[in-house]
């Protein structure tokens, strides 16, 4: 039996940094999502007198959800839900039409490695400096440089803590408090654990976490098929591989296998194994085709964050963050050969580039008919929700008849039957209601507590109120065993009304 460790330790990746085009996206991307992020829960915003200035604000204690000017109250969670459906769909369409773009370019995992990559490159150095440092003996300048770094992350990983719970109250008067030390223990906590698992997970685990931790890799091939464009080696233009004057030992005789998959193997000869590489068989002479574009200048697994090698085929650990590609392109400038032999590529077009095809534009693959029939799906959703959301009314009203008793009788034969009335108020100021029955409805309505049945709401809240209904004893309602009802509620400074359905049980019901 074997002794041998199942376990494999991690080895660090110490990702080169590049410039280029997709590059430059990833910082305006990185730079865009982080200012929201931190920012956001600071901008205010005027809903009137008693009511909170913070334009972004999920009010536990109240149980609100504040969005500028859209205010969700508890049951109005069909709006949150339908929020988290968009963001569902709108992940398997971006998917679905180029690959994970989401883990490349905006998931928090990659944005908040990607600043930690900068910190650490910008104290430590690029690739090759970080590479020696990380193997050197523990003396004072590497623990100065280590501890620098460190230090600068753990800073980061307390903003992003901090930030996060500033959602939940108000920005600055929590600020204060934490200040102070007169911010909630749950506060201090919710900070601790989410700059523990910034530190580490951006820190150290970095594409551990993608790889090991997260489920969308494992989703991602559901949703992807040929047609999807994601980032890969166009390896029928790259191979065989050769650096330097090897690339011109074949000549200029080419001689292709058959394409399969997009991929121009290698003929099989005499006495070579099949997995003999493009550069040994170039080395040894015994490859008559041409040289490949690749020189085998490992450009593009350097600067990749996850450490794999491109060139091998679709990876789980590929996030397609096309960092790979910018290397690529520089090195194939300097080269003189053309650009893209690393791109954004769809599998169903790698047979007809390998014969000589033009590359099919990018935006037919983006807008195929599936691709569209998902965008309108999401489409329909977000118009459903905008539209649930301007119908909305200012005031609402639920009515639950009370049920021990559910009538009674009084003196005069009279029935009365009693409603719990739950009436909301969404305006910024104090408004006064008042409840009324149906004109058809023969029972009279009085209210627990309040003349003339017009109730004082406050501003932005719930009010709960007592109603009752008395018809009469000479009448139908009274004599019936159930009848239908109908309660209004109107307010007194708009004239806006509503109206709700209910049942009047009556002496037969007995």
């Amino acid at each position: 039996m074997s002794d041998q460790s199942l376990y494999a330790p991690r080895v660090p990746i110490f990702p080169r940094r590049v410039s280029g085009g997709y590059r430059t996206l990833k910082w305006w991307i990185m730079g865009v999502t982080l200012a929201i992020y931190y920012l956001t829960p600071w901008l205010r915003w005027d809903r009137g007198p008693n009511l909170p200035e913070q334009a972004v604000l999920v009010d536990m204690v109240n149980r609100r959800f504040y969005f500028f000017w859209i205010e969700i109250w508890p049951h109005e969670f069909y709006f949150v839900a339908g929020l988290l459906v968009m963001a569902g769909l709108g992940l398997f369409i971006a998917t679905a039409a180029m690959g994970r773009v989401w883990c490349g370019y905006a998931c928090p995992q990659t944005v908040w490695t990607d600043l930690f990559l900068v910190v650490e490159r910008w104290i430590q150095g690029d690739r090759n400096a970080r590479m020696k440092l990380h193997t050197a003996r523990w003396d004072l300048r590497k623990l100065r440089l280590k501890g620098t770094t460190w230090l600068v992350w753990l800073l980061i990983a307390l903003a992003t803590g901090g930030a996060w719970v500033f959602y939940f109250t108000d920005a600055p008067t929590l600020a204060r408090e934490l200040v102070t030390a007169r911010a909630p223990g749950v506060a201090y906590f919710t900070i601790a654990v989410l700059t523990f698992t910034t530190f580490v997970f951006g820190g150290f685990m970095r594409e551990q976490i993608c790889i090991y931790m997260c489920p969308w890799p494992r989703i991602q091939a559901a949703m992807m098929d040929e047609g999807t464009l994601t980032v890969a080696y166009r390896d029928w233009r790259g191979e065989p591989r050769g650096k330097g004057l090897r690339r011109q030992a074949a000549g200029d005789l080419r001689v292709a296998g058959p394409v399969i998959g997009g991929r121009s193997p290698l003929i099989p000869m005499p006495g070579l194994p099949n997995t003999t590489t493009g550069a040994a068989l170039l080395a040894e002479g015994r490859d008559t085709r041409p040289p490949g574009d690749c020189i085998e200048c490992n450009a593009c697994v350097n600067v990749c964050p996850m450490g794999i090698d491109i060139r091998d085929g679709q990876q789980m650990a590929c996030i397609t963050c096309a960092l790979c590609i910018d290397a690529c392109d520089q090195v194939m400038d300097r080269i003189d050969r053309p650009r893209g032999l690393i791109d954004y590529v769809a599998l169903s077009d790698a047979p007809r580039e390998a014969a000589g095809g033009a590359p099919v534009p990018a935006w037919r693959h983006v807008l195929r008919p599936r691709n569209i029939a998902y965008f309108l799906v999401w489409a329909a959703f977000g118009a459903a929700l905008v539209f649930a959301l301007f119908i909305r009314p200012d005031i609402e009203m639920t009515v639950a008849p009370v049920r021990n008793p559910t009538f009674v009788t009084l003196a005069d034969g009279s029935v009365r039957n009693a409603y719990d009335v739950r009436l909301r108020n969404k305006n910024g100021e104090a408004r006064d209601f008042r409840l009324s029955p149906a004109l058809d409805t023969e029972a009279e309505i009085a209210v627990e507590g309040h003349e003339g049945a017009v109730v004082r709401v406050p501003a932005d809240t719930q009010d709960r109120v007592r109603v009752y209904l008395t018809a009469p004893a000479d009448t139908a309602m009274a004599r019936a065993a159930a009848s239908d009802a109908r309660l209004w509620v109107e307010d007194l400074s708009s004239g806006d009304r509503a109206h709700v359905d209910t049942t009047f049980n009556g002496s037969d019901n007995r």
